[in-house]
């Protein structure tokens, strides 16, 4: 399977820094800051991404499961409400909420909730979300003044 990559410039301290965020693809590239995260300054920002990033993945993952039980759908339309907290001495992401609809001829509402259900547990985006192992790359490309 391939691998996709995104990447982030940031430039200053948190507060009165600034920096884009983009993917490999060249299909987005945005501006963010602490503004646009935790106030309602222009840009974008990270929970608004994973937002996109979980209903785009949930959505797919939904139209497999509906079609595997026989229901190919017509359309599905999905948003997700990324929610950051203050907590203890920093910021966590601590809910997301996913709101779904879908035009799916010849189900009941019993059915389409059992797949949302099983999309929701098997989306590999819902599935990071839980946990995942994070390694980590590092390094300094300026020299620290006063090294000997």
């Amino acid at each position: 399977m391939p691998q996709r990559k995104g990447s982030a410039v940031w430039r200053g301290g948190l507060k009165d820094g600034s920096g884009t965020v983009q993917m490999a693809s060249g299909n987005f590239r945005g501006q963010y800051s602490a503004e646009s995260r935790f106030g309602s300054g222009a840009g974008t920002n990270p929970e608004e991404l994973i937002g996109a990033a979980h209903a785009a993945c949930f959505s797919m993952a939904l139209a497999g499961s509906l079609e595997k039980a026989g229901h190919p759908p017509e359309s599905i339309e999905t948003s997700a409400t990324v929610s950051i907290e203050k907590v203890r001495d920093g910021f966590a992401i601590t809910t997301i909420d996913l709101d779904t609809q879908g035009n799916v001829p010849d189900i009941d509402e019993k059915e389409f909730l059992k797949q949302a259900e099983i999309a929701k547990k098997t989306c590999p985006v819902s599935q990071v979300l839980k946990g995942a192992k994070i390694s980590l790359k590092a390094r300094l490309v300026s020299p620290v003044t006063g090294s000997p």
